[in-house]
């Protein structure tokens, strides 16, 4: 019994471990991988350095490649090939692709030649072809007809032929600028079959005049940069559904005109003109035109019956003709009841034009020669936001004290550029902007700004003015003014009282060269602060640190005038520091961290003090404005102490062209002193000028190539430079 049980116990032991039956042929489960493969899809098919983000999508941009790829998925439906050196296509390759939807092959080097036609004949479902920037000089014989957009720009095409565009009904937009095509090459059915083209560009080739039989369906027409004298009659006669027609930059003449050649036209609301040789006004003007420029022609005369079918017109360019004094007659624009801007700057006028339409918004008269504005010349536009005078013969004696009084809603009035000796008369109290730069102004009184309290830009420059010129009370009639203007006057000081909202204030070019401690206490908004001396005068002052107080958050910039002028030069005209890295200008001692005497100096380039809010919220941002590249800064010559939130910013040049450092005083109590440089320090302990240090006062650490906050007391030596208290960002451009 034993030993039958001991058998059983070992046959079924013999079965558990003996290996199961061998798989028969075709029982394998399909679902279960086999040794040696994965669960996973295989790869999908990609040329090599290309990008194949969707499985119709194959993108080989900019790769510099000289043949077409291979191995380009027959799935492709948009294959991108733009920005590289393919001279041809071949058939084989491009033939088996027939799922291509947009081929795009801009900017290569491909000939006619290079692009055989049979090479779209399999691309039945194509949409989108972008040949721009090669070197067709004839385009395809044969483009497929499920074509909607065809770019052939900025190639050296003479000739297209009529399957190229025609026969294709779902073509939306041409593109066939910048070529050589003339009339002989543009056969009269290129477009016979393709009814849904809107946009049509054949803008800088060589046409002569307008093609016709072009597609009836157009709705934006560019023939600019032509030869065109000429628009034969009817060849606009189709295009009803036209909006938009630039013909400017051609030849045009007024017998290359007539009076059904924009007649039939009943959709045009656009019409450029301009840069022709007409000497009047087209006739037959369709009514729905809201913009006709006609600049830059040779129009002597505007005649109200060349504008009667225009009513409905809102922008009127007239500019640089020759209108003269007898050109634009009285009330000839009045028919235009719609008119919103009338351009008419450069023409000779020698006065306001009379009885214009009353709801004009804009009025464009600089470079004229308007001398006098009497009393009713503007009384019949008193919708105007918008009034330009500049540049014209206009002197204090010939405007008259009411000639602004029913322009209630006049917003901006530019008298820049005239004879003007004060400020006019009864300006419009809703005025938020005021140009009387380039005049020659020589007092500044309150009464002509009364009730002025919306002004927000006043500009005042170059001028006569001086501090004593400007009487008291002046500034307290403008309580919104923001941004004034009082460079390149003859100001010594910082005028007093200025408006409490100012935020912007340009000094440059005075003969400012002391800033007094009370200089700035009614301006506790100033985001910005233009000083510069001019050529020739004192380059340095002094001034007290307590003059800034309460002006958090300012940043102190130092721009160069002309980045050529200084290239690898010191600093001209800037104080020249003592030995130990002092100026010998200011006065400071041997520690000018301890000095109580600050300085500024200014050299050519404008030194801009600047408040920036972000200072304590973004300590990774730069400061203020920021400076360009091409215009980095060779002076900071700013040295003021005490000052409260305020913040410096110098740049490295030209060793360290891209990087700006820039300073943020989170502290009420820490000092800053600064001299001219036309480096700063290296961040790693260098200094590119070791004659001219830069030093400012922060607590701070200095790990390996950044600067940052730390609360460490210790102070940190970086060349010259000395940091207490302080944010130190470095960015790179």
């Amino acid at each position: 019994m034993a030993e039958s049980g001991l058998a059983m116990w070992l046959s079924l032991l013999l079965l558990l471990l003996l290996p199961g039956p061998l798989p028969v042929a075709g029982m394998e489960d399909a679902a279960f991988p086999h040794l040696g493969e994965s669960s996973q899809p295989p790869p999908r098919a990609c040329p090599p350095r290309c990008s194949c983000p969707r499985v119709d999508t194959v993108d080989c941009d900019g790769l510099d490649l000289r043949v077409f790829p291979d191995n380009i998925t027959r799935a492709a439906q948009h294959l991108s090939l733009q920005n590289n050196q393919l001279q041809e296509l071949p058939y084989n390759e491009l033939s088996r692709l027939s799922g291509l939807r947009t081929l795009n092959l801009h900017n290569n080097l491909i000939s006619s030649e290079g692009l055989p036609d049979e090479a779209f004949e399999s691309l039945t479902q194509l949409q989108h072809i972008y040949v721009a920037h090669n070197k067709l000089s004839v385009a395809p014989q044969f483009l497929p007809r499920s074509l909607r957009v065809a770019d052939l720009a900025a190639n050296q095409v003479m000739e297209i032929f009529p399957l190229t565009f025609g026969e294709k009904p779902a073509l939306r937009s041409v593109y066939l600028h910048n070529n050589q095509l003339s009339n002989a090459g543009l056969p009269p059915d290129a477009f016979r079959g393709s009814e849904a083209v809107a946009t049509l560009s054949l803008s800088n080739n060589r046409l002569s005049y307008l093609p016709p039989s072009l597609p009836p369906s157009l709705e934006r027409l560019h023939l600019q940069n032509n030869l065109i004298s000429k628009v034969p009659r009817g060849a606009l006669s189709r295009q009803t559904q036209l909006r938009e027609l630039y013909l400017q930059h051609n030849q045009l003449t007024d017998s290359g005109l007539d009076a059904t050649t924009f007649s039939k036209l009943h959709s045009l609301e656009y019409l450029d003109l301009s840069h022709n040789q007409l000497t009047t006004v087209p006739a037959g003007l369709p009514r729905t035109l809201a913009i006709l420029h006609l600049g830059r022609n040779r129009i002597r005369q505007v005649e109200a019956a060349r504008l009667h079918g225009a009513r409905g017109l809102r922008y009127l360019l007239l500019q640089h003709n020759q209108l003269g004094s007898s050109g634009l007659p009285a009330g000839v624009l009045r028919p235009l009841r719609g008119l919103h801007t009338l351009h008419l700057y450069g023409n000779g006028l020698d006065r306001v034009p009379l009885a214009l339409p009353r709801r004009l918004r804009a009025l464009v008269l600089p470079h004229n020669h308007v001398a006098t504005l009497g009393a009713r010349d503007l009384a019949a536009t008193p919708g105007l936001m918008e009034l330009n005078l500049a540049y014209n013969r206009l002197t204090s004696a010939r405007v008259h004290h009411r000639a602004f009084r029913r322009l209630r809603a006049l917003r901006s009035l530019d008298l820049a550029g005239n004879q003007l000796t004060r400020l006019p008369m009864g300006l419009p109290t809703g005025l938020h902007t005021l140009r009387l730069q380039r005049n020659q102004l020589r007092m500044l009184e309150p009464e002509p700004l009364t009730g002025l309290d919306q002004l927000q830009e006043l500009s005042l420059a170059h001028n006569r003015l001086r501090v004593g010129d400007i009487g008291p009370g002046t500034w307290h009639e403008l309580q919104a003014l923001q941004m004034l203007d009082l460079s390149h006057n003859e100001l010594s000081f910082v005028p007093p009282d200025l408006p409490e909202a100012l935020e912007e204030l340009h000094l440059e070019g005075n003969r400012i060269g002391h800033v007094g401690p009370e200089a700035f206490l009614s301006t506790p908004r100033l985001h910005a602060l233009f000083l510069r001396c001019p050529k020739g005068g004192r380059r340095g002052g002094g001034g007290q640190g307590r003059a800034w107080e309460g002006h958090d958050g300012l940043s102190v910039q130092g721009q160069q005038a002309s980045h050529d002028e200084h290239r690898g030069r010191g600093l001209p005209g800037a104080p020249k520091p003592a030995r130990g890295g002092h100026s010998r200008e200011s006065g400071a001692g041997p520690d000018p961290v301890a000095s109580h005497h600050p300085t500024w100096a200014t050299g050519r380039g404008p030194l801009i003090l600047e408040r920036s809010s972000r200072a304590a919220q973004t300590p990774g941002a730069p400061l203020g404005r920021g400076l360009k590249r091409q215009h980095p800064p060779w002076a900071l010559c700013l040295a003021l102490l005490g000052l409260q939130g305020w913040a410096c910013s110098a740049w490295h040049w030209p060793r360290h062209r891209g990087t700006q450092l820039a300073y943020s005083r989170p502290t009420d109590h820490a000092d800053l002193a600064g001299h001219a440089l036309p480096q700063t320090p290296n961040t790693d302990g260098g200094s590119n000028n070791k004659a001219k240090p830069f030093q400012c006062s922060a607590r701070t650490k200095h790990p390996s190539g950044a600067l940052s906050t730390d609360s460490s007391p210790q102070p940190v030596q970086l060349g010259k430079l000395r940091l207490w208290d302080a944010k130190w960002v470095r960015t790179e451009f």
